[in-house]
């Protein structure tokens, strides 16, 4: 009989990192679905919460932020890329040329885990980010993929243009954030075990089956 988790996966929309720990993470639950029952919970993290709304260059941005040269962006672009294909995403680096604002994309996540959603509408942002380059900070766009995975775009829309979720939202980000969590992606199963970073398939099964083995034993 499969063992109930909770996971809590934080990330950010804009996180390359992040797409290929969570699609390394549901092939590691596809693989123990016989030992675990995963209940996915995405929480906020911001890896640019001062970003302006139109975004800046990332080649400018990485240059200014890590002291990153062309080359090793270059370099950085085709690693995440290769870890991509090996975890089933596209990864389209040139049609990513811009970072943006993430903070309505992450309102719209909180909301659509109330309405049941929030999975879907996380895949979609992703898709529509790193693969087909839209940005993620564009009310058009975050009310057009809330109605291609199933929720009200006319809701969707009002709650973009108000304040709605805006405290839920940094209140989770404080949360984490005070418990050292400085860096995404960040995968926190049953508020105990922390596994960072976007590791392969084999790491997140061997992690789930020893928290379900150990959970059985309690």
């Amino acid at each position: 009989m499969s063992k109930p988790i909770r996971i809590d996966f934080v990330s950010d929309v804009s996180c390359p990192w992040c797409v290929i720990g969570l699609q390394s993470l549901e092939t590691a639950l596809a693989r123990a679905g016989d030992q675990v029952k995963a209940e996915l919970h995405f929480q906020p993290f911001e890896l640019n919460p001062g970003m302006p709304p139109a975004g800046q260059d990332i080649v400018e941005h990485l240059a200014q932020k890590y002291g990153s040269t062309p080359a090793q962006i270059e370099g950085n672009r085709e690693a995440i890329r290769a870890r991509g294909a090996d975890v089933g995403f596209t990864f389209r680096m040139d049609r990513r040329g811009r970072i943006y604002n993430t903070f309505d994309a992450h309102r719209l996540l909180h909301w659509a885990e109330l309405e049941g959603h929030q999975v879907a509408l996380k895949h979609a942002l992703f898709q529509a980010y790193f693969t087909d380059g839209k940005n993620p900070a564009d009310h058009e766009v975050l009310i057009d993929l809330a109605a291609q995975v199933g929720l009200d775009a006319a809701r969707a829309r009002t709650i973009l243009s108000s304040d709605a979720y805006a405290e839920e939202v940094r209140e989770q980000e404080r949360f984490y954030q005070d418990r050292g969590i400085h860096s995404v992606p960040a995968i926190i199963i049953n508020q105990r075990h922390l596994i960072s970073g976007g590791q392969p398939p084999e790491v997140f099964e061997q992690a789930l089956r020893q928290i379900a083995t150990a959970s059985e034993q309690d």
